[in-house]
């Protein structure tokens, strides 16, 4: 019985590992914005069946990361001056609606996560190139964490679930951002004294003074790395 359960799960976890390895090559920059999506490339890259990618790269389209075109087929999505805008701008009215629900009902294991994922933040370098990948891969998740702890006392699960496809998208263009560091001069932003602003506020209770703080660091964060972006859609 056991072996019959592992066989007719085999392919859900053979689709489930195709998603999280395309997922995580188009987040981190290892699938450029464009990019085809051949599937026969793509089973020689991560060694699985078509069945299974197909089935990754229909979920990736719903989830807005990948396009399919008729003709063309599948590529990863393109990114954009204006869709950066448009991420931002939703990203911040989601978060305005969920950081006064967190505040206000927020217990002291929330507190905690906070102060927390903070700590682990701040003990985290900023990579410096686009060499660090690593260092870069290590960062954006410690940075992802802290912004999901102070939201996560909003205690609702569907506005959870769209903050992290929020996220999913705007760290693309994080990553994007990171291939040009060692081209600009060092940014006079201090983004740690920005982190922690935000994060003793939320946990003041300052809910205007909390709103104001995450909506200038997320125009902030537009600011930074749409310079390095199209005007129009690639």
């Amino acid at each position: 019985m056991a072996l019959h359960t592992a066989e007719f799960d085999e392919p859900k976890t053979l689709a489930r590992q195709a998603h999280n390895l395309l997922r995580h090559d188009i987040l981190s920059g290892g699938l450029q914005p464009g990019e085809r999506l051949r599937t026969r490339e793509l089973q020689h890259r991560y060694g699985l069946g078509l069945s299974p990618l197909r089935e990754s790269l229909q979920r990736l389209s719903a989830e807005g990361l990948v396009v399919m075109d008729e003709q063309r087929g599948f590529s990863v999505a393109p990114v954009s001056r204006a869709e950066l805008k448009d991420l931002t701008l939703a990203r911040t009215a989601l978060e305005s609606a969920m950081l006064p629900m967190a505040i206000a009902q927020g217990d002291a294991d929330w507190e905690a996560l906070i102060v927390a994922a903070f700590h682990r933040l701040s003990r985290t370098p900023l990579p410096t190139g686009p060499d660090m990948k690593e260092a870069a891969r290590l960062w954006e998740t410690r940075h992802r964490a802290f912004h999901e702890a102070l939201v996560a006392g909003c205690g609702s699960p569907w506005l959870m679930r769209l903050h992290e496809q929020m996220v999913d998208q705007t760290e693309r263009y994080r990553m994007i951002r990171l291939q040009h560091l060692s081209k600009r001069k060092p940014a006079a932003r201090d983004v740690q004294a920005e982190h922690q602003a935000l994060m003793e506020s939320v946990l003041a209770r300052e809910t205007p003074k909390a709103m104001r703080l995450m909506v200038a660091h997320l125009q902030e964060t537009y600011e930074a790395t749409a310079k390095w972006l199209p005007q129009e859609d690639a």
